[in-house]
């Protein structure tokens, strides 16, 4: 286990990552001591739709001042939208090093470090005593993820009871292969992908009570299509995905929307009750 998590650490990894965004900042002439979160949306949300389906998402209940855990959080950019629009206080977790160096970084840098914690760890191990937060939220996290029980297990644990779970995920449909590279797999010996009624079998066990889902993987795909369309008139764009993939950018995501085209993955989104 300790080999897959430093090969996952490593094909996230990307060095100097929070001072590459600043630099990319300072090109577009950005005064770095008045970044808003608007200035790094598009870098600081690593999954499909980015921004726009976490403000979706956050609209599912009721999160006004709510303890909510990010599992999985990346650079943090949902966290820092629940603490500055709902007043949330904010966890966030992730297994890179890198991302949570970053994380902090840019928090500070939109004066949010204050109302928003990182740190580095195992999304099996969660480092949180039982019935901890109103919130668990996670999205595009569980495909890295072989032990999909103590992934569950461990979100239900530091839930409070009444408490929610929250996720926006990539899943496998029907019974083909899938080919790779992806965003989150160069090759499938990092990629462990579940349907949808497999992981709703892990919750409902568990004691979760569903109560809302939503096929997110037509909106997915017109998100991808109005990309590519922008990157063909346009090109890269200075603060984008292609900051954290770099060249593999185009083959991963162009990939990613074949497959869901081809309907061998589907996007989803839901809410579970504890």
């Amino acid at each position: 286990m300790e080999n897959l998590h430093q090969d996952i650490e490593n094909h996230y990894f990307k060095e100097g990552l929070y001072e590459d965004i600043i630099t990319r900042l300072e090109e577009q002439d950005i005064d770095v001591s008045k970044v808003s979160r608007s200035d790094i949306a598009g870098v600081d949300e690593f999954h499909v739709r980015g921004a726009e389906v976490s403000k979706e998402l956050a609209t599912r209940i009721d999160l006004k001042e709510a303890s909510v855990l990010d599992v999985g959080c990346g650079l943090g950019g949902p966290c820092r939208m629940l603490a500055e629009v709902y007043h949330c206080k904010a966890t966030g977790i992730d297994l890179s090093h890198e991302y949570i160096r970053t994380a902090n970084k840019l928090s500070k840098l939109v004066n949010l470090d204050d109302k928003t914690t990182f740190i580095q760890g195992d999304a099996t191990q969660l480092p949180f005593e039982d019935n901890t937060f109103d919130v668990v939220w996670t999205q595009h996290v569980q495909m890295n993820i072989p032990n999909k029980k103590e992934f569950y297990s461990e979100i239900h644990r530091v839930l409070k009871d009444g408490g929610h779970f929250l996720f926006y995920d990539i899943l496998k449909k029907g019974d083909g292969e899938v080919s790779y590279p992806m965003p989150w797999a160069s090759s499938k010996n990092l990629s462990f992908l579940l349907k949808t009624e497999e992981m709703d079998d892990f919750l409902t066990a568990l004691g979760f009570i569903k109560e809302q889902s939503t096929d997110q993987t037509q909106a997915g795909i017109d998100f991808f299509d109005v990309l590519v369309a922008r990157l063909k008139e346009f090109g890269p764009p200075k603060i984008g995905l292609n900051v954290l993939m770099g060249e593999t950018t185009k083959p991963k995501l162009m990939n990613l929307l074949s497959h869901l085209k081809m309907g061998a993955l589907e996007l989803k989104s839901g809410v579970y009750k504890k």
